[in-house]
């Protein structure tokens, strides 16, 4: 498979791991829940974890990649106060300004 698009997520938080099975196919995380959350990517999109905190989703349709990513970074949306949960790795911090 010729891999033309990508997206990169990261987990920031103590104890939130990543981890793939069955060539890229299926996606676990462990994301401070009494269980781990389970993803199957979809035919075209294979994941990878180059760290327990890096994720890689490739495909060759644009659109697949982007909403597989999207739903993965649904499950814990970014916090804004302290930063933890799973954000775009190109996404900046968000910054709280002192008035």
């Amino acid at each position: 498979m010729e891999a033309k698009f990508f997206r990169f997520l990261k987990l920031v938080g103590v104890g939130y791991k990543a981890r793939t099975e069955h060539e890229g196919r299926e996606l676990f995380l462990k994301l401070g829940y009494s269980h781990e959350v389970q993803f199957t990517a979809p035919p075209g999109v294979r994941v990878f974890c180059f760290k327990p905190n890096i994720i890689c989703c490739i495909g060759i349709d644009r659109d697949r990649v982007h909403q597989f990513a999207g739903a993965v970074r649904i499950c814990k949306l970014h916090e804004k106060y302290k930063g933890k949960g799973l954000s775009y790795l190109e996404e900046p911090r968000p910054r709280l300004r002192a008035w």
